[in-house]
């Protein structure tokens, strides 16, 4: 971050203040005192920037580099040019992350956009809505009656929130985002352009058309969540459609009705989960899995990019493919029909005719 222009410029931080908030060690301590103001990649970095280097296959750009100071993992701290003060620690990413969180707590949560505080004027409330001191509505945003609010939540411009909606405190809901039928925990984050808790997808075929089915049910999205710009989640149909506490879900991902996610599951982007599928903790969904309805997915699996889940896949596996499978047998036979891609089918194979063959 050479250049954070949409940002608060950060307090500066000495090497000894960063060692003591990550527990590096600074190899030179007569730099303790040298100042940090800005977090930098290692091809970017200048003299007041802080970088990070844990692998190799990046040893040209650190002896190339004119950071200010450097993370380090143990194993590669001879690396660091004399230039650099080296700061050691198991992991270099990690400790990086800490001091961005320090420098610019502003990007942690998204703000007004308006850079204000308290009610927009042009902003409609209804005024059987409840809001604690502390919140922040931008402009043209709409909610409904007996809505509740909680204080230190921002309402992004254009949102609207729907009747009996609650909301709890120290919340963000993003730009032009649509909330519905939905109870939000505390320290939420919804990024902009979200739809949440409008009906699922549900229909009967019959000779005379398509039969709607009634979409009865609520959101429920626990503390801690935080959803990804253009997500959509469905209300439940006859039961709650839930996100469990610290849950992260990327951008552009769909969630069907009476979905049931655990907590601190990952869910990456174009992900779908259709109705009724279940979610253990801690499960992660690489980017473009799609899951079948009524599925469930055990606690701390993990399914790789472009899986497809149809059934049960137990808890604490990592499957890939489509039909998701173990990801040793998924490469097994990838590997496999790589090689008969080279090298064909076996003669004996190819020139067996069947028994029940005519020939001309």
């Amino acid at each position: 971050m050479a250049q954070p222009t949409f940002f608060k410029t950060p307090v500066k931080l000495t090497l000894a203040e960063i060692a003591a908030l990550t527990g590096a060690e600074l190899v030179d301590p007569a730099r303790a005192g040298d100042a940090i103001s800005g977090l930098a990649t290692l091809d970017t970095a200048g003299p007041m920037h802080l970088a990070f280097f844990d692998s190799k296959k990046y040893a040209g750009e650190l002896a190339r580099a004119h950071a200010g100071a450097c993370l380090v993992s143990p194993a590669l701290a001879a690396s660091v040019p004399a230039r650099i003060a080296a700061l050691r620690v198991a992991n270099p990413y990690v400790a990086f992350v800490k001091v961005g969180r320090e420098l610019h707590p502003d990007a942690l949560r998204p703000e007004s956009a308006f850079g204000g505080e308290g009610i927009d004027p042009t902003a409609v409330i209804h005024p059987e809505a409840w809001l604690e001191d502390g919140v922040t509505v931008d402009p043209l945003a709409v909610i409904g009656p007996e809505v509740e609010i909680g204080s230190g939540t921002v309402i992004g411009a254009g949102v609207v929130i729907g009747a009996h909606v609650k909301i709890g405190r120290n919340c963000s809901i993003g730009p032009g985002t649509t909330v519905l039928h939905a109870l939000i925990g505390n320290d939420v984050i919804i990024h902009p352009g979200c739809r949440i808790g409008q009906d699922g997808y549900g229909f009967i075929p019959t000779a005379s058309g398509h039969l709607k089915v009634p979409q009865t049910g609520r959101v429920l999205i626990q503390n801690g969540v935080e959803i990804g710009a253009g997500t959509t989640v469905d209300r439940g149909a006859l039961r709650d459609t839930v996100i469990g506490e610290g849950t992260k879900i990327d951008n552009l991902v769909q969630i069907g009705h009476n979905v049931s996610i655990g907590r601190r599951c990952i869910i990456v982007s174009q992900s779908g989960i259709a109705g009724s599928s279940t979610l253990g903790d801690g499960a992660v969904l690489g980017a473009r899995v799609g899951v079948s309805d009524h599925a469930t997915i055990g606690a701390g699996a993990q399914l790789a990019a472009r899986s497809s889940v149809v059934g049960e896949v137990p808890p604490n596996v990592r499957w890939g493919g489509s039909p998701a499978k173990p990801i040793k047998q998924f490469f097994r036979e990838l590997f496999e029909v790589q090689r008969l891609g080279r090298e064909g089918l076996p003669k004996s194979t190819t020139s067996a005719a069947p028994d029940n063959e005519e020939k001309a």
